[in-house]
């Protein structure tokens, strides 16, 4: 999976570089929009909104009106408006430096699942002893009957199931399934993780916790150690980033 890195800044560029090389994404990265614009083809765009010879959001049209392929803002401009223009303009998300790289990675994933209609392999299931998990589907059957998830608690699991075994850290889970980092949802995590064991049953081992970093979805009988993805913050950037505030949001399961 190859990502398109349009970061001027090589403070900036050499973290993210690092962070994606380290969870499995080749790096084509470049730090003006001419070289963005004649760079081969990626499976997705990390564009940088403020740089040196052309506006940013000129870039996202162009690259916008060329084909399809995925495009993430990852910019100082934390205003309202700029957040407006860099979406309107094509961006499929839209980042504000600084921030923390699990974040950053959570959302490429689901801007990749987003633009893929669906998964290859998706509807094939995947098998643990007597559990089975058809993500495609969104079906899990424990001894061969149905299991009860709610809507959250069978995201939470399919975001652990798609790591392939590696460890998921909570805050990528929340951005995720919840769309957000805050703090103050941390509880509603536990709980949905508990909830999950316990619904299935005597397969609730394959879901491991992680000391420190998270979860992860481990077929019985499987001991390998686990391995976290890279979590390091990227420095903040030269320009000062606006801020902004959001309501917290609710914990209520649907």
């Amino acid at each position: 999976m190859r990502i398109l890195l349009v970061e001027d800044d090589n403070r900036v560029a050499d973290a993210l570089t690092g962070a994606l090389r380290r969870n499995g994404y080749d790096v084509w990265r470049v730090a003006n929009a001419a070289d963005a614009l004649a760079a081969p083809d990626a499976d997705l765009v990390l564009l940088d909104l403020g740089l040196p010879d052309r506006d940013g959001i000129e870039v996202c049209r162009e690259l916008r009106a060329r084909g399809s392929v995925p495009v993430i803002a990852v910019t100082a401009r934390g205003g309202g408006l700029d957040r407006i223009r860099g979406l309107r303009s094509g961006a499929d998300d839209y980042v504000v430096k600084p921030f923390n790289a699990a974040e950053l990675l959570a959302r490429i994933e689901a801007v990749l699942r987003r633009s893929t209609p669906r998964r290859v392999g998706e509807d094939r299931p995947i098998t643990a002893g007597s559990l089975e998990i058809n993500l495609g589907r969104r079906e899990v059957t424990l001894d061969g009957q149905p299991v009860p998830l709610t809507r959250k608690e069978f995201d939470v699991l399919a975001v652990l199931v798609r790591a392939d075994g590696a460890a998921v850290p909570r805050d990528r889970i929340l951005v995720e399934v919840w769309q957000t980092t805050y703090d103050g949802m941390s509880r509603t995590l536990d709980v949905h993780m508990a909830n999950l064991r316990g619904k299935l049953g005597h397969a609730g081992s394959v879901v491991r916790t992680v000391r420190g970093v998270g979860y992860r979805f481990a077929a019985a009988g499987k001991g390998s150690p686990d391995a976290a993805p890279d979590t390091r913050p990227v420095p903040r950037s030269p320009h000062p980033a606006h801020s902004t505030s959001a309501s917290p949001p609710t914990a209520t399961d649907t």
